[in-house]
């Protein structure tokens, strides 16, 4: 039984809870089983990220959780912060991290209104820029982020991973208009 779409506005964005970690832990899987199904083979695995992640995430950070129909449909992690991709940094910029979306649920669209809730969100704190990486290679992911006005800026290579072998990652950023 395949469920029905829910409309975009129908979307809720509201900051996780530690109720949520489950739900975030079965986004960041799905969405990595997702990428496997389509070839992408060296960006997230299954079972990597547990709910500590997400905790501590939510310790230093944002973690930003999207629902419809009282379900969780999507999530993003928000860091104000990223010196083992960026290096030291000024304060202007906020970092997007594991954006998700459960593709069986929503519809085309979801994941770019996700990617604005967080550039708003960054936006609200005075930050100029908003920052995130893709694992270099991902050409379709590194497109998706230019088509939504996203420019490349530079490749870091050797970045750690949680639970995993160092990897080399494009770095894209967009100027937040005031």
């Amino acid at each position: 039984m395949n469920t029905p779409h829910p409309r975009l506005h129908e979307l809720r964005f509201r900051p996780a809870r530690d109720t949520d970690l489950a739900s975030l832990v079965r986004l960041r899987d799905d969405a990595a089983r997702r990428l496997l199904a389509r070839g992408v083979t060296g960006q997230w695995q299954p079972g990597e990220l547990g709910p500590d992640h997400f905790r501590r995430i939510m310790e230093t950070g944002e973690v930003w959780l999207a629902e419809s129909g009282g379900r969780a449909v999507g999530a993003w992690e928000l860091w104000w912060q990223d010196e083992d991709a960026w290096g030291p940094q000024s304060l202007s910029a906020g970092y997007v991290h594991r954006l998700m979306v459960d593709h069986a649920t929503v519809p085309p669209g979801t994941g770019r209104r996700l990617l604005h809730a967080a550039e708003d969100r960054i936006a609200e704190t005075g930050r100029t820029l908003v920052r995130l990486d893709c694992l270099a290679g991902n050409e379709p992911l590194t497109a998706y982020y230019l088509d939504a006005g996203y420019r490349v800026v530079g490749r870091k290579d050797g970045k750690p991973q949680p639970g995993g072998t160092p990897k080399s990652f494009t770095l894209l950023e967009k100027a937040l208009s005031g």
